[in-house]
């Protein structure tokens, strides 16, 4: 599927730019806000008790599924595409790496202040007016699940211009380089850290040391090797490849992914590979490239249609709001529904799984009507002049805007590292000659 496939798309569509692509970022996005719905199950029981649970976790099928519905990995596929496209406009127009990093930074930090604004104040008022602590963290790790994401994007994007270059001159040397760490990593951090040291998981409550920080480094090596696929997505490498080589992809990817888990360490279940990254998903992202890849002729058909392309649009441009808003919609709209006089169905229960697509659309109209101020957050401006001559400004930037997102993914949220991100955030695009925030 290279950037060159679109002779068939309608005219209305950028010149050579596969709208497959797009819909497969709305796809991905859509599918992590229905997941999320099933995974907060909050009802009321038989007797009217309040229930509170991890619904889809429960499923006796829900390991298997995660197999093909984690689709995270496919996401930095297409990162890494969308961030070559748009590396070759910027070489066009002579910008310096530094440009680019700082346009990525304020891409994905200015839609991130107003949501560590609500957390510090939300969280600040949960303090001072004295609600239990258990619930509240409880609730604030659950919203604040998804913010590692931004920080793992983040480091990709900045390191992109790098990878690149390494791209263009080792090619898939670079993607077993990668591979070869994570499971270095990952052999670090399960067998010396968690068998030898015997170290226990990052403690339920505090900042203590935990086996998960030891594969922290996998961040980098394991979504590095997720964006190095999308290059070779864009250079067309998959395209290029017959329909049974990349169904043997998937299925050698399969196999791969089964031996991985068998040796002990990772989880069964994708979800539980996914933070800290393990090698497991650094494998998801060749299935995932290599499904895409197949299924490029029907999608490209459903995108030649002016209904998906205004629906991918319409979500599109208000993808980052829907992701980063998506969880504190759920739960204020949970909390209504608790608070009012309504029967609700029991979680796990038929009523309950028939009515989360309905759900679905309510969450998805209230971040609409949410993104209508929020967008303005979306869109960034060109960067302005930076604050100091020196490149390494971006670098400290960068590493303000991620550390507290990895501490806050690591340790879960509460209000002192709420307060962090947002301090680092806006601190991040000062630096950075942000025009505003």
């Amino acid at each position: 599927m290279s950037s060159a496939a679109t002779s068939s798309q309608p005219r209305s569509a950028p010149a050579g730019r596969d709208l497959t692509l797009d819909l497969a970022r709305v796809g991905c996005v859509v599918l992590v806000v229905f997941v999320h719905i099933l995974f907060t199950g909050v009802g009321r029981g038989a007797d009217g008790s309040l229930i509170i649970e991890r619904t889809v976790e429960s499923q006796s099928w829900f390991t298997a599924a995660s197999w093909i519905a984690n689709i995270m990995p496919l996401f930095f596929v297409v990162g890494g595409f969308a961030a070559r496209a748009g590396w070759r406009s910027a070489v066009a127009r002579e910008d310096s790496a530094d440009s680019f990093v700082r346009v990525r930074l304020a891409r994905l930090a200015r839609p991130a202040v107003p949501l560590f604004a609500f957390f510090a104040v939300a969280l600040g008022v949960c303090r001072l007016i004295g609600l239990d602590p258990a619930f509240v963290d409880t609730v604030a790790i659950g919203v604040g699940s998804p913010l590692w994401f931004l920080a793992a994007y983040m480091i990709v994007q900045a390191a992109a211009p790098t990878m690149m270059r390494l791209h263009e001159s080792h090619r898939g040397r670079v993607l077993l380089a990668l591979f070869a760490a994570a499971l270095v990593v990952d052999a670090f951090r399960f067998l010396f850290v968690g068998h030898v040291l015997g170290i226990e998981p990052v403690p339920p409550t505090g900042y203590g040391i935990g086996q998960e920080l030891f594969g922290i480094p996998n961040i980098a090596f394991v979504w590095l090797f997720a964006q190095q696929v999308g290059f070779f997505l864009f250079d067309g490498w998959f395209a290029r490849r017959t329909w049974p080589q990349l169904l043997g992809l998937v299925v050698v990817g399969y196999m791969a992914l089964w031996g991985l888990v068998s040796l002990g360490g990772y989880s069964w279940s994708m979800l539980g590979n996914q933070w800290p990254p393990t090698a497991t998903m650094a494998v998801l992202a060749v299935v995932q490239a290599s499904a895409l890849t197949l299924l490029h002729r029907p999608l490209a058909a459903i995108m030649r249609t002016r209904a998906a392309q205004g629906a991918v649009f319409a979500i599109g441009s208000r993808l980052m709001t829907i992701y980063l808003w998506h969880l504190p919609v759920i739960m204020i709209l949970i909390g209504i529904e608790l608070a009012l006089p309504i029967p609700m169905p029991t979680p796990g229960g038929a009523a309950w799984w028939w009515t989360r697509p309905l759900f679905l659309l309510i969450v998805l109209s209230a971040v609409w009507v949410l993104s209508l101020w929020l967008v303005r957050y979306e869109s960034a401006p060109a960067p302005g002049l930076r604050r100091f001559p020196a490149s390494g400004a971006t670098t400290v930037a960068v590493f303000l805007f991620i550390a507290p997102v990895i501490a806050i993914t690591a340790y879960g949220l509460d209000f002192p590292l709420a307060a962090v991100a947002l301090a680092c955030t806006v601190a991040a695009l000062w630096l950075t000659g942000s025009k505003k925030v």
